[in-house]
């Protein structure tokens, strides 16, 4: 019995100890997957390199990635050593931009999910010339550049070879660079998958050759419905939406746009991705018609909307009649004191986006210059908001302009850019007293009829 008892003792007390030692165990398994779990969140999927002995110390740079047509804000990086760093977290094929605010400037790369790094020159406050160095955007531009030339130059040096004879010295140099042009660069498209899916697409779809066969709208619906998720992170989708267009039926541009909504499905992400491209093509090119019928297909969808598409719908419905037009907080406004358009108090605004670098503005704004002594007499104010992105033409040009303007000098990455859907300049809003859209005038003529200013 003594000997029992002290078996069922030994064996609890065993199995306290191995429940200690497992629980010891475990717990530093734990402590590790926990450790390896911040690691992951710590440090990035890849990074972003980007230098120049040129930059200025202490600037924010900011990285975009693409869905579509739209940039999507990856992460922010401070310089430190005339270099950004940018960690990437998530797994990401594709397009990349570095927006640097200082000059308005912009380098363009793609990620395979490898680590990028870049090097740049600057010519005053621009960029003038980028050095890539990695494999993967060394190769992509290599092969871009290549293609430039063989559109731009190729043609040129076979006119230029018809003038030399064949014992020129001129003429063998023009052939060497024939041969050159003429030959494609060799990549692994197996270690390259970005670069293939958008060079060989771009080629069939975008900018096809006497060798490329050609593209039906069954081909192009199959693309968009099947293609990988490359196709949003690519540029390639928008374009190629365009291409779409321009190439259906004129007389039922509505049953092409239908086959395709139909093959990609609305319902699924890739769908409402599409429907909201064509929303803000419709939109771009005055396709007003086209823009109300699946602007209205997409606000009655039942099925959980992506961001994307709930963007586009967001804008639409902020920027209709009768909505109230979003404030805006000026950056270095001039001929105003006011801090924002709500500040501004008038019976009605009219909202100018322009340029000073924009043909149509330079024919209309005289028009509204002509008129601004009645406005303001009737209490009207015009708000300029420029997409400049160079202070000396800006200023040069808003000393002749009498009312409110200001501009962030980002051009088309201006804030409110995207804010009020600003595609093309000139573009007008008209506001009345309580900042409500009354009137979206196309031009001149429309801002002064909308207000009897004969």
């Amino acid at each position: 019995m003594l000997k029992i008892n002290y078996l069922r003792y030994f064996n609890f007390k065993s199995r306290r100890i191995f429940c200690g030692i497992f629980y010891i165990y475990s717990m530093k398994n734990l402590i590790i997957l926990v450790a390896l779990f911040i690691s992951a969140i710590i440090h990035a999927q890849f990074t972003v390199t980007l230098s120049s002995a040129q930059s200025k110390a202490g600037s924010d740079a900011y990285l975009y990635t693409l869905n579509g047509s739209k940039d999507v804000l990856s992460s922010k990086a401070v310089n430190s050593k005339n270099k950004w760093v940018f960690k990437v977290p998530d797994s990401y094929v594709g397009m990349l931009r570095v927006y640097i605010p200082e000059g308005n400037n912009s380098v363009n790369l793609i990620s395979e999910n490898k680590n990028i790094e870049a090097s740049y020159l600057m010519k005053g406050d621009k960029i003038s010339e980028v050095n890539y160095i990695d494999e993967t955007n060394k190769t992509m531009n290599d092969i871009q550049d290549i293609q430039r030339k063989k559109e731009i130059i190729l043609p040129a040096l076979y006119q230029m070879n018809d003038f030399y004879t064949s014992k020129s010295p001129f003429k063998t140099a023009i052939n060497e660079e024939i041969v050159r042009l003429s030959q494609n660069i060799t990549y692994d498209a197996s270690k390259h998958p970005f670069i293939d899916f958008y060079n060989s697409n771009y080629k069939k779809f975008l900018a096809p050759d006497a060798t490329t066969p050609k593209v039906e709208e069954k081909d192009i619906i199959n693309f968009i419905a099947n293609s990988s998720e490359m196709l949003e992170t690519s540029s390639l989708l928008k374009p190629i939406l365009v291409s779409y267009l321009n190439n259906a039926p004129k007389a039922d541009v509505s049953k092409s746009i239908d086959n395709l909504l139909n093959a990609v499905n609305i319902e699924t992400p890739r769908g409402q991705t599409v429907l909201s491209e064509l929303i803000e093509i419709f939109d771009t090119y005055d396709m007003a018609d086209l823009k109300a019928k699946y602007l209205a297909e997409a606000m009655n969808l039942k099925c959980t909307i992506n961001d994307r598409l709930a963007g586009t719908i967001a804008i639409s419905k902020n920027l209709e009649i009768g909505a109230k037009f979003a404030n805006y907080t000026f950056t270095n406004a001039f001929n105003t004191k006011a801090k924002s358009i709500y500040d501004v108090k008038a019976s009605k605004k009219i909202i100018l986006f322009w340029a000073s670098t924009c043909s149509h503005c330079e024919a209309e704004i005289p028009k509204l210059i002509e008129k601004y002594a009645q406005m303001k007499a009737q209490n009207i104010q015009i708000i300029g908001l420029s997409v400049d992105n160079d202070k000396d033409s800006y200023e040069r040009r808003i000393k002749d302009l009498p009312w409110i303007n200001d501009a962030q000098l980002r051009g088309w990455n201006s804030t409110y850019a995207e804010t009020y859907n600003v595609h093309a300049t000139p573009t007008y809003y008209i506001l009345d007293q309580d900042n409500k859209i009354i009137a979206k005038p196309n031009h001149v003529g429309d801002v002064l009829n909308f207000l009897n200013l004969k």
